[in-house]
């Protein structure tokens, strides 16, 4: 059973433009199956993959991944585009309000327990810039969310729910809105979760920043980004580790 439940996430993760750094073999179509299902992700035993996007064609979603609007504008724009010679996967939308939130999740599989980490740009915006991951995501309206704002120079960990945000409270601290870092600048940088049960642990740039414990959403549900508003983000390495 464990050797079809990693086969089958090899698969997925091939349909998405994934390099795997423990796995330099090229697959080719023949490998692939028709149905691609996990049902039980609290047993996948993965090593750490990379979404490189090198792999994806520029001007277009990756496949397996799908785009979402939350909030009041309905413009979301999440494509490959090249940065330097270097492919990215970037949110390109900057039409809308400011209570409107762009999201892409990946469709492979749910997890619960998990280690993320991505290099982030804020390229442009003038109502928000940057922007973070998506965990235990139901639907639009119903998700985890951490963010990075070079606008702000913050770092802000919120509950999506019912369509409503809402900042959480940091554990020894209280309600803080999140906390203030060193100049984000239009420059990379990188963001890191780690999620174990109803405990979250967020870092910048190697560095922890601070812990949050929240029951809101307790199962299993996708993974992906998110930034706000007018953000044109840029997001590269997106690194997925599944944790028990």
């Amino acid at each position: 059973m464990k050797t079809l439940t990693l086969l089958s996430i090899g698969i997925i993760l091939l349909l998405s433009c994934v390099q795997a750094n423990n796995n330099k073999e090229q697959k080719t179509d023949k490998n692939l199956k028709s149905k691609i299902i996990v049902q039980s992700p609290s047993i996948i035993e993965l090593n750490d993959t990379i979404f490189t996007f090198e792999n994806c064609k520029s001007g277009n979603l990756p496949k397996n991944w799908a785009q979402y609007a939350t909030g009041r504008g309905k413009n979301t724009e999440w494509k490959i585009i090249d940065d330097k010679g270097n492919k990215v996967l970037a949110q390109l939308s900057k039409n809308n309000p400011n209570y409107h939130f762009n999201d892409v999740v990946f469709n492979g599989f749910e997890a619960k327990n998990i280690e993320l980490s991505v290099k982030l740009k804020g390229f442009q915006g003038k109502m928000d810039r940057g922007g973070g991951f998506i965990w235990r995501f139901k639907d639009a309206d119903n998700y985890y969310v951490v963010r990075a704002n070079p606008l702000e120079d913050n770092v802000v960990l919120y509950k999506v729910k019912n369509g409503k945000r809402s900042d959480l409270p940091i554990l020894g601290k209280g309600r803080t809105y999140g906390v203030d870092v060193e100049k984000l600048g239009n420059d990379w940088n990188v963001l890191k979760l780690k999620v174990v049960d109803d405990l979250f642990t967020v870092y910048l740039n190697g560095k922890e920043l601070f812990k949050v414990k929240d029951q809101t959403f307790t199962e299993a549900g996708k993974i992906g980004l998110w930034t706000k508003a007018d953000a044109v983000s840029y997001f590269d390495d997106f690194k997925v580790k599944i944790l028990k």
